[in-house]
C-alpha cells in the first residue's frame, strides 16, 4: 500500500478496534488472569498479550504497531515525551565507560543530557560538525558505542549525510541514533539509510494539537532487543488517553504535513526576496546548506525552519516579535498554529561555531493561511525597521 493508505490502516486489528473505527481507550494498572497457569504463561512472555498496564494495552499496541510500520523497522516502543524517547534510547545503548559522538546541532535540551546526567554516569561524550560526513571516522575511539544524529539539526537545520556516517559507526560495532521527528515517518526513512534507531517527539506533528506530550522510539532489527530491554527495564510507558490522541492525530498527518509544507515554503520564499533578510535555512529551498542532501533523502518538508536578520541584536528582537498577531512567541511546534522564537545558536554550541550578522529567528508555519502569515511577518518587519533606524 502507498503511505497514504498505510497511514489510515495500520494499527486498527479488528481484535482492538472491537468493531469500531478506531481503538478505544483502554486504562489498566492490573490486567486480570483466570487462572494461574495464565499467570505463569504471561511471566514467560508479558508482550504475548495483556500483562500490566505498564507494558501496555491495546491501546498502545495500536500506535506501536501503526509506528513500526511506517517507519519500516522491528519494533516501537513509547515514551511519555520526546525528551524521555531520546534519553531512553540513549540509556538502553550505553554503559558507564563508553564514548558516544553528538553532532552539535542537537536539540538542546540532549546537549544537556549528554553534559550531565551521562557524563555523571561516566559515559563520554564528543560533540561533531553536523557537516561532517564520512570524516566522523576521525573521531571514533575504541569505547565508541553510539551516534548521535539530528537531520536537519535543531535551530540551523543542517542535513546530515546519514548512509556515510552509518557506514562509519557500523564498520565500528557503534548504532546510529536519529531525532527524526523533523521529517515525521512520512518523509525520511531512516533505516533504509543506515540508522539503527529512529525516534519522534509524537508531541509535535504525529499529536499535531499542541495537547499531548508523547514520544516514540522505533528500532531495526540489530537494536530492538536492547531498545526493547532498556524500556522495559526503566519503566518507559505512556497514558493510554495521549497515545488515542496520538492514533487520530497520525491518521491526518499526510494532509496536515502538504499544508505546513507548503505554507513554509511559500513563506521561506518571501523572506528570501527581503534584502533585511540575511539567510533562509530551509533546507528545501535550493540555495540553502545541505539541498543536495535533502533531496537524496528527504521525501518532502515541514513547517518548521530559520532565517537569519541581517542586522540588529537579541537585545532589540522584542521589537519583531512581541506585537505579533499570528506567529506566537513559544517553544515546541507541529501543531496547527503559527509560533516563532528568538534564539542563538552560539550558545549551544562546541564544536562549531555559529555566526550571523543579526538574529535567529525560528518559524513553526501553522494552518492559517500563508498570505495572513507574511503579512503578520511584513508588519513585524516594519516595527523592527523603524526602531534600528530611529
Amino acid at each position: 500500500m502507498k503511505r497514504d493508505t498505510t497511514i489510515i490502516e495500520a494499527g486498527r486489528r479488528p481484535e482492538w478496534t472491537q468493531g469500531i473505527v478506531n481503538p478505544p481507550v483502554y486504562r489498566a494498572s492490573t490486567c486480570i488472569f483466570e487462572r494461574y497457569q495464565d499467570l505463569r504463561d504471561g511471566v514467560k512472555d508479558p508482550d504475548a498479550g495483556l500483562f500490566y498496564g505498564r507494558r501496555g494495552t491495546p491501546t498502545h499496541w495500536a500506535l506501536r504497531e501503526a509506528i513500526t510500520e511506517l517507519e519500516g523497522g522491528a519494533g516501537t516502543w513509547l515514551y511519555p515525551s520526546g525528551m524521555a524517547a531520546v534519553a531512553g534510547a540513549i540509556l538502553a545503548c550505553v554503559r558507564t565507560g563508553d564514548h558516544i559522538l553528538v553532532t552539535d546541532s542537537v536539540y538542546e535540551p540532549t546537549r544537556f543530557l549528554c553534559q550531565g546526567m551521562l557524563r555523571d554516569f561516566g559515559i563520554e561524550t564528543t560533540f561533531y560538525d553536523p557537516e561532517i560526513g564520512a570524516g566522523i571516522e576521525a573521531l571514533f575511539q575504541e569505547n565508541t558505542r553510539l551516534v548521535i544524529t539530528e537531520s536537519p539539526g535543531s535551530l540551523t537545520l543542517e542535513v546530515q549525510d546519514l548512509p556515510a556516517i552509518s557506514k562509519v559507526a557500523h564498520a565500528h560495532d557503534a548504532l546510529v541514533l536519529l531525532d527524526n521527528t523533523w521529517a515525521t515517518p512520512l518523509h525520511m526513512r531512516a533505516f533504509d539509510l543506515g540508522v539503527d534507531i529512529s525516534v519522534h517527539a509524537a508531541t509535535k506533528y504525529i499529536v499535531g494539537h499542541s495537547d499531548v506530550m508523547l514520544g516514540t522510539a522505533t528500532a531495526n532489527a540489530r537494536a530492538w532487543p536492547k531498545l526493547k530491554h532498556g524500556a522495559t527495564q526503566m519503566g518507559h510507558t505512556a497514558s493510554p488517553d495521549d497515545v488515542w490522541l496520538a492514533l487520530r492525530g497520525l491518521r491526518t498527518l499526510p494532509v496536515r504535513l502538504k499544508q505546513h509544507e507548503a505554507s513554509a515554503l511559500k513563506i521561506a520564499q518571501w523572506l528570501q526576496e527581503r534584502e533585511d533578510v540575511d539567510q533562509v535555512l530551509h533546507p528545501a529551498l535550493p540555495t540553502a546548506p545541505g539541498h543536495d542532501l535533502f533531496k537524496r533523502d528527504f521525501s518532502g518538508a515541514c513547517g518548521l525552519f530559520s532565517f537569519t536578520l541581517n542586522r540588529g541584536s537579541y537585545d532589540t528582537i522584542d521589537a519583531f516579535v512581541d506585537d505579533m498577531r499570528l506567529f506566537k512567541i513559544g517553544f515546541s511546534w507541529g501543531g496547527f498554529e503559527s509560533l516563532i522564537l528568538p534564539t542563538d545558536p552560539a550558545r549551544v554550541r562546541s564544536a562549531t561555531k555559529w555566526q550571523a550578522p543579526g538574529p535567529l529567528l525560528r518559524l513553526h508555519v501553522g494552518l492559517e493561511d500563508p498570505d495572513d502569515l507574511i503579512d503578520d511577518l511584513a508588519k513585524a518587519f516594519d516595527r523592527y525597521n523603524r526602531l534600528l533606524n530611529a
